[in-house]
This record gives structure tokens, C-alpha cells and sequence, in this order.
């Protein structure tokens, strides 16, 4: 038997805190966004904002500079998905078996995601500095040089990367442990019995049953290296060296917020939640559809 509000207007009394919230902070900013993407600022100061209608739209995709950061973009996402989901897969299939000290060494696994992205950042400003880096100082060591790993435009993005998927590790890692964790030990002894080798256990029978958690960090691991790798690039590059890790969200911010340009940036956040929400509805038709839940 289903209970009902005795006063019609009270599920409203109780849900206006909420919206409210939403109001203010979610609908009116993404209204006002799409108002300002339709606008430019003269360069006059106190001058009006002018009504330019889809010309802010028009002239990024006339932009070399910002077709190339697309390009990036999807390029550094792309990686980190897949690396830091396919590494993390790997860590978890090991830190499940049973073995003395396991806990203490997942709670090590897991502690990275704790840190900001800006913190993460910092690390690896450290450990990749040219002359003082832990990782320069191993490559002197046994190989003779230092690769600049920040300057030169094609070691920057895999920095980026590095510190992306290491930043979102554990956060990973604790899903895929507890959906290894929670698969049934009759179901891979039955293959077992059947005469599936180890390999033949984890590829048919342990993988397809963690297809709603790799759907679901597919879809997380997506929107973090679309929006929140920001840190990073903040820390290590400021966006070089020559744009080689000028990504949108960090090129949307520079317009913003250091050459004010309120219109171009407003088109540059819909332009790229459009393409984060166009990717993700493309995985929900293809990746989704091959998604079952239960033994």
C-alpha cells in the first residue's frame, strides 16, 4: 500500500530547498551561458555586450588553434580511458587474490583519488623536473640522458596522461575489486570443470560479468578526462609546450578568465558539453547494449 501527502503542497515545501539550489547554481548558470555564447564583448571597456548570434560558434570552428585542441582533446582522453582502465583492471585482478597484508597494500592502491587534481599535479611537477626529477635521475642512471618531459611537445601529453590515470587510479581500482569480489566462486568453478584455462576463466566468464562496472567507468573515466584533468595541465604545462596539451577545458578558461572573452568562451563550454554528452550517448547505444547484469 502505497502512502500519500495529505497536503498537496507539501512534497513541494520539502523539495524547494533543492531546487532552489538548482536554480541558482545549475539552471540559471547554463541558461546564462547559452544567453553569453550568443554575445561579444567590444573591446571598450564599460561598452555593452553585442548581440552576434552564432558567430562565436562560427569563428571556433574557423580556428586552427581550437580544431587542434579538439584534436588533443580526444587524443589525451582517449589514452586515459583506456590505459587507466585496462591498468586498472590488471591491478585489481592482483590485489584480490589472497594474500597476507592485503589490506594494507588496497588502502595504498585507493589513496591516490583522494588527492585534488591539483596536488597530483604537483607530484609529478616534482618527480618529472628535468635536473632534480626522480624519473630523470633513473633515466641518467641507467640510459645516459633526461628527457624534458614538459618542454619537448611530444612527451608533454603523455605526462598529462601519466598524471590522469595515475590521479583516477584507485577510484577505479576500488569498483573493479568489488565487482571481482563479487562474482559467484561456482560460476568459475564450473568453467574451471570444463576445462577453461585461467586465461579462458577471466576472459569469458569474469569479464562479461563486470560489464555494468566497466559501462559505468567508461562513462566516469570519460567526463573525468574531459573536464577534470584541468589540474594538471594547469600544473605541469599551462597548456605547451606550443599547444601540444591545450585541451578544451583549459583553452576555455585562458579565453575566460586571462583575455576575457566571455562569448567565445561561453561557445567553447557548449561546444564541449555537446561532444562529452553526444560521446557518452554513443557509448550508451553501442557499449550499453552489450551490458547484463547478474550471474
Amino acid at each position: 500500500m502505497q502512502s500519500k501527502f495529505k497536503g498537496g503542497l507539501l512534497p513541494y515545501i520539502l523539495l524547494l530547498p533543492t531546487l532552489i539550489i538548482l536554480v541558482v547554481f545549475l539552471y540559471y548558470p547554463a541558461l546564462n551561458t547559452f544567453r553569453l555564447s550568443l554575445f561579444r564583448k567590444p573591446i571598450r571597456v564599460g561598452a555593452p555586450l553585442r548581440f552576434v548570434g552564432l558567430n562565436n560558434f562560427i569563428s571556433l570552428f574557423e580556428s586552427a588553434s581550437y580544431r587542434n585542441s579538439v584534436t588533443i582533446t580526444l587524443e589525451i582522453a582517449f589514452a586515459v580511458v583506456v590505459i587507466g582502465m585496462g591498468l586498472s583492471l590488471a591491478i585489481a585482478v592482483m590485489a584480490v587474490q589472497p594474500v597476507r597484508g592485503a589490506a594494507i597494500y588496497r588502502t595504498l592502491l585507493i589513496w591516490p583519488y583522494a588527492l585534488s587534481p591539483a596536488i597530483a599535479g604537483a607530484i609529478f611537477l616534482a618527480i618529472l623536473n628535468p635536473q632534480s626529477g626522480l624519473i630523470n635521475y633513473v633515466f641518467d642512471t641507467l640510459f645516459g640522458f633526461r628527457p624534458d618531459w614538459l618542454g619537448d611537445p611530444k612527451l608533454a601529453p603523455w605526462a598529462i596522461i601519466a598524471a590522469s590515470v595515475w590521479k583516477n587510479l584507485g577510484f577505479n581500482v576500488l569498483f573493479y575489486m568489488a565487482g571481482l569480489q563479487n562474482i559467484p566462486g561456482d560460476v568459475q568453478e564450473a568453467a574451471a570443470i570444463d576445462g577453461a584455462n585461467a586465461w579462458e576463466r577471466f576472459w569469458l566468464v569474469r569479464f562479461p560479468l563486470l560489464s555494468p562496472i566497466t559501462f559505468f567507468l567508461l562513462i566516469t573515466n570519460l567526463t573525468y578526462s574531459f573536464f577534470e584533468i584541468f589540474g594538471m595541465v594547469d600544473i605541469l604545462t599551462g597548456g605547451g609546450p606550443v599547444q601540444a596539451t591545450n585541451i578544451m577545458i583549459f583553452k576555455l578558461y585562458v579565453d575566460a578568465f586571462e583575455n576575457h572573452k566571455t562569448g567565445p568562451a561561453a561557445a567553447q563550454s557548449i561546444v564541449l558539453f555537446l561532444l562529452v554528452i553526444g560521446l557518452t550517448l554513443i557509448q550508451f547505444r553501442t557499449t550499453g547494449r552489450r551490458v547484463h547484469y547478474g550471474a
